[in-house]
């Protein structure tokens, strides 16, 4: 007589290959759930590191650009979409003096263009103020220890170089300095320069109308006791021609789309895992009803019912463990290669996790999905262990 292999992790398997649609069916309900937790998390992650990353690079309270110019500046700083409106730089000792203002520094921005003779391509080109400035440099400063030099270029994390570190602007190439790390803001898509580096540029690009006494924006950081709102306000009043963008209220706002964005998928997330719970509870009912007789003759053979209840939550959490494999990958497969899709569909600022928190999140998904199934099939599973032997064997006579 052959003797029956009562081992749990075996006799999971061969009941799982046994019924192979049975078996894909409780993957698909795991693959599913897997999905939407790993996806849902992964993106609302990206969302808040990336919100946080572009209010620390921004540095700045205020942002002072010529009447009409706000929403084209505001558009230039989250999306990197190329702009230029200009205003005299004697705006800057203005602000400088108004009440509440602690620091001030000029920009100028500049845009090139895409085409073979003149630029590599299309970019955004900002002028900073070595002397002044309190946004770039800090920024610069985690890749490049030095001072940027006239002449020389710092380049966004999704500028492409050519081979030997440069690019074309105006027919002119510009060394690029360093690369800057991912911000998930224009300035990801943007080139940096000092102010002489720019006029020399300009000059190339033949802007006769543009003069060494413009500029396209003045930062300034504001008293922290101080309200930045009411501080723009007084800016607006005492300078004929302005508008001030108040970083406050940009974040703000992208604050409030992010929090109502993951909330959804908060509730979403745990609608569809009680729901999952539900389903595999009744997809469990059922097979475990239908098995009731090979339970029977497992404790004829000799299986305990602590044996049995092992059964039964082995299978349930290696099918979790596939599906929720599945549907990790299949995630991974719809959201890692379509970033920067997702983050121009849901217009709000979008940054790539490092592989630490990638996988810890792997880990945290594929967790909840494996436990998910053992769970849902538990009452199952104590309910056949206790059934009376004799009777489920002659049931049916």
């Amino acid at each position: 007589m052959q003797k029956i292999n009562l081992n749990m992790g075996a006799l999971s398997l061969k009941n799982l290959a046994a019924k192979p649609a049975r078996t894909v069916c409780l993957v698909v309900v795991a693959a599913i759930l897997a999905f939407i937790l790993f996806g849902g998390s992964i993106i609302a992650f990206n969302l808040q590191q990336g919100l946080a990353t572009i209010t620390k690079r921004f540095g700045a309270d205020l942002m002072v650009v010529p009447a009409g110019a706000a929403d084209r500046a505001q558009t230039l700083l989250l999306r990197g979409d190329p702009n230029y409106f200009y205003f005299s730089s004697a705006l800057t000792d203005s602000v400088a003096k108004m009440e509440g203002v602690i620091q001030v520094s000029p920009q100028f921005y500049f845009a090139s263009l895409a085409e073979s003779e003149c630029c590599d391509t299309s970019v955004q080109l900002i002028a900073f103020d070595p002397d002044t400035d309190f946004v770039v440099q800090p920024w610069i400063a985690e890749k490049y220890n030095e001072k940027v030099a006239d002449g020389q270029v710092v380049v966004g994390s999704r500028i492409t170089l050519r081979a030997n570190g440069s690019i074309k602007l105006f027919g002119r190439e510009y060394f690029a300095a360093a690369q800057l790390s991912p911000s998930a803001s224009g300035f990801d898509t943007s080139i940096f320069m000092t102010m002489n580096t720019m006029r020399g540029l300009v000059a190339d690009a033949g802007m006769k109308n543009i003069d060494d006494n413009m500029i396209s924006a003045v930062l300034a950081r504001t008293d922290p006791a101080a309200n930045p709102s009411v501080i723009a306000l007084n800016i607006r009043d005492e300078n004929e021609g302005v508008e001030v963008v108040v970083s406050q209220g940009i974040f703000g706002r992208i604050a409030a789309a992010l929090s109502g964005f993951v909330k959804y998928i908060q509730i979403f997330s745990v609608a569809l895992w009680v729901l999952a719970v539900v389903v595999l509870a009744a997809v469990f009912s059922g097979i475990i009803h239908e098995r009731k007789k090979e339970f029977a003759l497992l404790r004829i053979v000799g299986a305990t019912q602590k044996r049995l209840v092992g059964i039964v939550l082995s299978e349930s959490a290696l099918a979790s463990i596939a599906g929720g494999a599945a549907g990790i990958l299949l995630a991974s497969i719809f959201i890692f290669p379509f970033a920067n899709l997702i983050s121009v569909r849901l217009e709000l600022p979008y940054l790539e996790a490092s592989v630490t928190s990638i996988m810890a999140l792997v880990l945290l998904s594929l967790v909840i999905t494996t436990l998910s199934g053992p769970l849902a099939s538990l009452y199952s599973a104590l309910k056949i262990s206790k059934a009376e032997t004799y009777f489920t064997m002659r049931e049916g006579e």
